[in-house]
């Protein structure tokens, strides 16, 4: 039997078709969680859109349980936008102490509970550059680097790793998310010129620099490198770039790295053939897959209007045309 084609050398049909490999069957005896159960971990007194999209977009992808780990003020309006979803008040903005969560140390202690019982995290949507919410963030992905767990990362945490790179360097269960600017921000981190050569060898560079986390570029074409292996999404979007367009993705990313879990445990029976590395890889080719397929329909149907909720609504649609069952992926 000829050896899998490396996935550098495939295209967006291909690709499709082995991510199509890893998402987990609906089965009557798989029980609540196996599915999925993932936290974005965010959600400030300023910002509390980004972790419900990027948490509803999990959850509409099809993880069985989504969390938000946020600030209490931030708590209290999540909760009023979905009863789907379950609300952790753990994190603090320096203003906001109290005796229960005066330092980092003790906001982490709350927030290390949950991530035992969690596939995959999502650090960054609407954290806020706040010195405590940052500090708490960087503690939080070292205990979820503990436990072997995989990490997206978005947003303002892309500032904290921009200004910390130790903090995921060399984790490679890690995916960095950044469009155009925090890109470059990240490349200045690293004393690498953005615009010098091909996007696709950058963004390997960049990723190389990080120790072999896995970089995916967000723009026309979303380039993905963990330095080793390079591949682009190359599938259509819509033109409207409405702020929150990026948490749909960070949401359905999050999702597929709890899936590669399911399908490293083998939950169900399946040819075993692709690595972690490739499993990585694919999850996020996947999830921006889906979200280029959102942006399209909703643009489609929207137009200049477009804002970010009018993703969310095409997430299934969007995992029907790309995944469903016994089909062909459509681009």
């Amino acid at each position: 039997m000829p050896p899998q084609a490396s996935l550098g050398d495939m295209r967006s049909h291909e690709l499709l078709c082995q991510v199509k490999k890893f998402i987990p069957p609906l089965l009557e005896r798989f029980h609540k969680g196996q599915q999925g159960r993932v936290a974005v971990i965010g959600g400030s007194e300023d910002y509390t859109g980004a972790p419900f999209f990027s948490a509803n977009a999990s959850a509409l992808l099809g993880a069985d349980l989504s969390h938000v780990i946020c600030e209490p003020q931030a708590a209290q309006v999540i909760k009023t936008y979905s009863p789907n979803l379950m609300v952790h008040p753990y994190m603090r903005q320096t203003q906001h102490r109290d005796a229960g969560a005066s330092n980092a140390d003790q906001v982490v202690a709350r927030v290390s509970g949950l991530l035992d019982r969690l596939h995959a995290i999502v650090v960054g949507p609407g954290l806020g550059r706040d010195e405590l919410m940052q500090e708490s963030a960087g503690k939080i992905i070292s205990e979820a680097r503990k436990r072997g767990m995989p990490i997206v990362v978005d947003a303002d945490g892309l500032f904290l790793v921009q200004k910390k790179p130790e903090v995921v360097y060399g984790y490679e269960q890690a995916v960095l998310t950044p469009n155009v600017v925090e890109f470059g921000r990240l490349c200045k981190a690293k004393n690498i010129d953005p615009s010098a050569g091909d996007p696709t060898q950058v963004c390997q560079k960049l990723a190389e620099a990080f120790g072999g986390v896995t970089i995916l570029q967000k723009g026309a074409k979303d380039y993905i490198s963990n330095g080793n292996q390079t591949i682009v999404c190359d599938l259509p979007g819509g033109l409207k770039r409405s702020g929150g367009q990026g948490d749909t993705l960070t949401g359905t990313l999050v999702t597929f790295l709890a899936w590669k879990k399911a399908y490293e445990e083998k939950l169900w029976e399946h040819d075993n053939s692709l690595s972690s590395s490739e499993l990585i890889a694919l999850s996020a080719f996947g999830a921006a897959a889906i979200t280029k397929t959102c942006s399209r329909l909703a643009f489609e149907k929207k137009g200049r209007a477009l804002q970010a909720s009018d993703l969310s609504c095409e997430v299934p649609v969007a995992f029907e045309t790309l995944f469903g069952e016994d089909k062909e992926p459509k681009l």
